[in-house]
């Protein structure tokens, strides 16, 4: 660990504490359908989509209709994602001659992009044609990446409306948040990563020759537009197996800090928007400090343990950090900010393979997701993730001093608290269960590449990467088989979509009630005491839920390797 290191972090979090205020105000100007400086370019086009579309921007929905209109969005989204790729090899923008996906893959593949996961069990590369990467990929990280967006935007109404049956509409709020914020960031975006030395283009594949003299053919395509969209929108999908690793995905230094910036962005200014809708924008700082605090710490251990890289090296004179599956042009303190920012966001894009960093290295991207992508979060997941986690608190702050339970001046009751658990509880359903049942079934044990305590942490990591809606990839694990596809695509699944439905119902709930004047005994909820509760809650119900399975993975695995073993 070095100053410099230390450095690189402290920059990078002030940068994201400064652009949370500037994008959650034009955010919520945006979602609250005031006049904004792309108003005049950008209106006409808002306008001209309803009017095709049917939609009356006059009309909101109830939380019900909200919720339906968009699963059945996602549903067609689904299909068509399904059908293009199986369609592939008939379709053009396909230089490569890539054949059909096969059915597996491409339910897993199309569950994974509409779900705002973008796992992937496949090589970009080498499996999907320029047009199922625009029209297909790129495209579902727009939409998912808006409706994670929106969902918060609609949960935050809640909170902020006094007697309401309405908590917006679903198909006016994913256009504007398509047109008025994704888009216009994401172009200019993409132009640097092109001034970067990032691809962007239609031509072919191109066939090099070595200085050996061998014949190389280097995969090139329209790659900025979409690490720009899979950065931005926390989606993480990569145009190449290697994803950020790659130098045609993430060139230089500079490539590699913009993106981390871009993948924070959005999740940390929507707590700014929480904030400005209900009226207290210290309520909107109180969540980032405590995504802040969880945030940091992770850095501080997964950076001090690759720094200090592995006691059998050590002993050896090997001494300088574990820089085993790390690009040399970032280093080790890059590599490890960029694995916690990326799990914390819940974005899933790497530029290091956690596969082969220390054994509590790889741990802290592992506590990330299994939190419930409330570190920062996936764009708009990680706040409402996170205000479940709020109402849990006030709750047991409530029975502590006997009264009533109140947030923002609405009083959370035992529905709340329900609805609340449920959606939490989805989490290790999906994340242990299916772990469960991967390391006794002989052809998931099959697909491990590692043995022992490493093995085990393969398999937890990819259904707490799948079921966190994260996506990003351990490694040495092979996923491409028919048992990891069809149960990691359950897991996709039910990680989004049973976590939004409560947290939707919620927000019909809190919407309908009348709002409380604050009193002597309301319990305060901008301060550090506050933020020192939420941050409580949330380690202990992650440390119950999830201690004895790190502690038969990476916990156990680090031990052994102080004893001189490694696996």
């Amino acid at each position: 660990m070095t100053v410099l290191g230390w450095a690189q972090i402290i920059l990078f979090c002030a940068i994201v504490v400064a652009l949370a205020p500037l994008l959650g105000g034009y955010m919520t100007r945006v979602f609250n359908g005031e006049r904004t400086l792309l108003s005049p370019v950008v209106r006409p086009v808002e306008t001209a989509f309803y009017r095709v579309a049917g939609v009356d921007a006059a009309r909101e929905q109830h939380w019900l209709t909200y919720t339906i209109a968009m699963l059945l969005f996602h549903a067609a989204g689904l299909f068509f994602l399904y059908v293009l790729m199986r369609l592939q090899a008939l379709l053009p923008f396909n230089p490569a001659s890539q054949s059909a996906v096969a059915p597996d893959l491409s339910f897993n593949t199309a569950i994974s992009f509409i779900t705002n996961t973008n796992w992937q069990n496949y090589g970009g590369e080498s499996t999907m044609s320029y047009l199922v990467q625009m029209l297909g990929l790129t495209s579902q990280n727009f939409l998912s990446a808006a409706t994670g967006i929106v969902l918060a935007v609609a949960l935050i109404r809640g909170f902020a409306r006094t007697s309401a049956r309405t908590v917006g509409n679903f198909w006016i709020d994913i256009t504007r948040c398509t047109l008025y914020v994704l888009l216009p960031i994401c172009i200019p975006f993409t132009l640097f990563l092109v001034w970067q030395g990032i691809p962007q283009t239609l031509g072919t594949y191109i066939d090099a020759t070595t200085l050996e003299g061998a014949k190389q053919t280097i995969a090139v395509g329209p790659v900025a537009s979409q690490v720009a969209i899979k950065m931005l929108g926390t989606n993480g999908g990569g145009f190449f197996n290697a994803n950020a690793a790659h130098p045609f995905e993430n060139p230089t230094a500079l490539s590699n800090f913009v993106q981390m910036l871009a993948i924070f962005a959005l999740g940390a200014a929507m707590t700014n928007v929480f904030g400005r809708m209900v009226g207290n924008q210290r309520q909107g700082w109180a969540i980032l400090a405590a995504m802040g605090v969880l945030f940091i710490a992770g850095v501080a251990v997964c950076y001090w343990a690759e720094a200090n890289g592995t006691a059998l090296l050590n002993g050896l004179g090997l001494a300088g950090g574990n820089m085993e599956g790390k690009e040399v042009r970032f280093g080790i303190v890059a590599s490890a900010l960029f694995a916690v920012v990326t799990t914390a966001a819940s974005c899933g894009a790497v530029n290091a393979m956690h596969d082969s960093f220390t054994a509590l290295g790889g741990m802290i991207p592992l506590i990330n997701m299994e939190l419930g992508e409330i570190v920062i979060g996936g764009v708009g997941a990680g706040l409402y993730g996170m205000l479940l986690f709020v109402i849990v608190t006030v709750f047991i702050a409530g029975l502590m001093v006997g009264r009533t339970p109140e947030y923002v001046g609405k009083k959370i009751e035992a529905r709340e608290v329900k609805m609340a658990m449920l959606a939490i509880l989805v989490l290790p359903l999906m994340m242990l269960g299916w772990t469960a049942i991967a390391v006794v079934y002989p052809p998931a044990v099959a697909s491990m590449g590692n043995a022992g305590p490493h093995g085990f942490s393969e398999v937890l990591y990819a259904f707490t990467s799948q079921a966190a809606n994260n996506g990003s990839a351990f490694a040495g694990l092979t996923g491409n088989t028919f048992f990891y596809n069809l149960a990691g695509a359950v897991s996709m699944f039910v990680g989004r979509f049973w976590m939004i439905v409560p947290a939707m119902a919620i927000a019909g709930a809190l919407a309908a009630k009348k709002t409380v004047a604050v009193s002597s005994g309301t319990f305060p909820t901008t301060g550090g005491l506050f933020v020192g509760l939420l941050v409580g809650v949330i380690l202990i119900v992650g440390g119950l839920t999830f201690f004895p399975a790190l502690a038969l993975g990476p916990i156990v695995e680090h031990l052994a390797m102080q004893s001189g073993s490694l696996f």
